[in-house]
């Protein structure tokens, strides 16, 4: 099989594929969340890293106005030419999660698929929350999903999904090749196994994560004190199964509120 090594986000038809299948339970859960735990009612929803708004284009079509940014231009089109071609504006812009402000202030804001551990520092990681704080009216939501690293027991090490549509077959495979915690660096490959009528090949890509402890991460939420912890729960996205965060805490999602 022909390997391409590039990255994943330029190719936002797969991209989103993969990505994008199972976002029925994300939507339900963000929508549950909206209901239950801000105190204001969520009309406005903004998605720092978008990627190609698999999100965003379903809950522009439940009613929600929608807009987020990235740093991919290729994401970006696609993600607005979706939302064109449903009737939408094209909401979505070229631009750093770690340092924008918005026109105006959003109900609620979401990123549920670990895009916040690229930033790379301490430093980006609070402009960030700073600015998602900045962007919310008072008690509207932040939804954070990431994975934390155990401090007890083995962490995951790899993951892989498979997703169809027509013709179009995929299979992916993440796997961490190293880890490390004093740089607090996790270095990952990723793989797209691609299928159509007339061809087969291999996307191969490597991407570095920053690694967060449960400590370490309480320790940056207390210096963006706009934000409250509110509840957290773990990535099977069940409204009545909330989480506590210990040693070997691995998939949490943080919901935030703006004081």
């Amino acid at each position: 099989m022909e390997t391409i090594k590039g990255h994943l986000y330029d190719y936002p038809k797969y991209y989103d594929l993969i990505f994008g299948d199972d976002w029925k339970a994300e939507f339900d859960f963000l929508q549950s969340c909206f209901e239950k735990h801000a105190t204001r009612k969520v009309k406005k929803l903004f998605e720092p890293a978008c990627g190609t708004g698999r999100l965003l284009i379903k809950l522009a079509q439940a009613g929600y106005q929608v807009s987020g940014n990235d740093l991919n231009q290729h994401a970006i089109n696609y993600c607005n030419d979706r939302l064109e071609r449903f009737g939408f504006p094209r909401s979505a812009v070229l631009g750093d999660m770690s340092d924008f402000k918005l026109k105006k202030p959003v109900d609620a804001a979401f990123n549920t698929i670990n895009s916040f551990r690229h930033l790379p520092s301490e430093t980006a990681a609070k402009n960030h929350l700073k600015c998602v704080a900045d962007a919310l009216a008072p008690g509207g939501l932040y939804i954070l999903g990431l994975h934390l690293t155990p401090t007890v027991g083995e962490p995951m090490q790899s993951e892989s999904w498979s997703a169809r549509r027509g013709n179009l077959q995929i299979n992916s495979h993440m796997q961490s090749i190293s880890t490390d915690l004093k740089k607090r660096n996790e270095h990952l490959e990723m793989t797209f196994d691609v299928y159509t009528p007339s061809r087969q090949f291999q996307l191969f890509d490597t991407m570095d994560y920053r690694t967060y402890t449960a400590p370490q991460f309480k320790a940056l939420l207390k210096k963006v004190p706009e934000l409250e912890v509110v509840e957290l729960y773990d990535f099977m996205y069940e409204m009545d199964f909330t989480i506590e965060l210990d040693a070997q805490t691995e998939d949490v999602v943080f919901i935030l509120r703006k004081k």
